[in-house]
């Protein structure tokens, strides 16, 4: 049996999946089915309809809390659905601070959904956040790194600044999942993840993740997921668990490729400038290593010389970086942020520069992913 003495890679492979008692079968099964059958009024086995719980999800909650080291995880059937539960626990009239440069869906689901009274802030400067607080402030969101600018905030910091104040600190935790970063160790009261990227890994599956250690919070973020019911098949559940069992190597070529990319970018005449946490000049460079590790990631953003018309037509130049939503996949990806991931936002001061390209840098051979950038870019002169 795993314990939480063991390595991240033994507990990735191990935890909340003993081998199934009835077969002996080494990996969980895909439970396809929407109820149990119950040994009396009242008596059940643990389970007794899909909404409420499932063998197959419970054996990736219950993972995803060992690695990021709490009490408790709750899955759900996408990351918007994990945050959208998260969210709901803040009651109507009360104020939450977000990150000015984080996911617009995330800000689209504030203001057009949820509808709650929230302001943006620059969260890597705590005068700001500061200057934004009110008495009625009970929840701050962070991203670190911020999507798309690879924006480093300081979550020890801000955790106990939003604790002085009686508020809550949850930390999406997507870009660096918890081979390289462990938010609630750090002080943060709630993660959650997109786990359709880094965790499930293989871009074939939506699913969302929370974990807390706080049981009152875990019963109330719990409390929507049964009943809202927003939650992952058996099957996506299984797709993500098969995912994680690989995370720690996945990530640490990630990590590797995206140095090697964000080096090679640095180094080209059409870029103007290169964001990714691990590069010395980056001005979030000294907190992400104090708080990320062994890497920085997979994620590279790069604005182009050439600004917008630039940007845009190195869209349709590269051979392995292909042009398509999301991230965090063994594939090399290419997006264009102002006009796709925070397409919601464009316009407003939340806005991606239209020169920024986002690069979810694959685990392919490194030297290909360089070429086809290098002929991509030259191209462009």
């Amino acid at each position: 049996m795993v314990t939480e003495s063991d390595g991240f890679d033994t507990r990735a492979i191990h935890a909340g999946q003993e081998p199934d008692p009835t077969t002996g079968a080494v990996v969980v099964p895909i439970y396809q089915t929407s109820t149990y059958a119950q040994d009396g009024l009242g008596r059940n086995r643990g389970f007794e309809y899909g909404r409420t719980a499932n063998p197959t999800r419970q054996a990736l909650e219950q993972c995803l809390a060992s690695l990021e080291g709490a009490r408790f995880g709750m899955a759900f059937a996408s990351g918007m659905a994990a945050e959208d539960a998260v969210l709901r626990q803040v009651a109507p009239g009360q104020h939450l601070i977000l990150g000015g440069d984080g996911y617009g869906g995330t800000h689209r689901l504030l203001s057009q959904v949820a509808k709650l009274d929230f302001d943006t802030v620059d969260m890597s400067d705590l005068a700001s956040v500061a200057a934004a607080w009110r008495d009625d402030t009970r929840l701050v969101w962070v991203e670190s790194p911020t999507n798309p600018t690879l924006g480093i905030v300081d979550i020890a910091a801000m955790a106990a600044f939003a604790h002085e104040r009686g508020a809550w600190c949850v930390v999406d935790n997507t870009f660096a999942t918890p081979f390289l970063q462990r938010p609630l160790e750090l002080g943060a009261d709630v993660v959650v993840h997109s786990a359709t990227k880094y965790l499930g890994g293989h871009s074939d599956v939506l699913a969302g993740l929370v974990a807390v250690d706080d049981p009152d919070r875990a019963q109330g973020i719990r409390l929507v997921q049964h009943v809202a019911g927003a939650v992952p098949g058996p099957l996506d559940c299984f797709l993500v668990l098969r995912g994680i069992k690989t995370l720690g190597v996945r990530m640490a070529r990630h990590c590797e490729n995206a140095a090697a990319v964000a080096e090679f970018l640095q180094g080209h005449p059409a870029v103007a400038s290169v964001r990714y946490p691990g590069l010395a000049d980056h001005p979030g460079h000294h907190v992400a290593a104090a708080q990320m590790g062994p890497g920085f990631g997979g994620i590279v953003a790069f604005t182009l010389a050439g600004g917008p018309g630039a940007a845009q037509g190195l869209l349709g130049r590269t051979r392995l970086f292909t042009l398509g939503e999301s991230l965090g996949g063994v594939e090399s990806l290419l997006s264009y942020p102002s006009a796709m991931s925070h397409a919601s936002v464009a316009g407003t001061p939340l806005g991606v520069d239209p020169a920024l390209v986002r690069l979810s840098v694959g685990i392919e051979d490194v030297a290909d992913l360089v070429a086809d950038l290098a002929q991509a870019l030259d191209g462009l002169r």
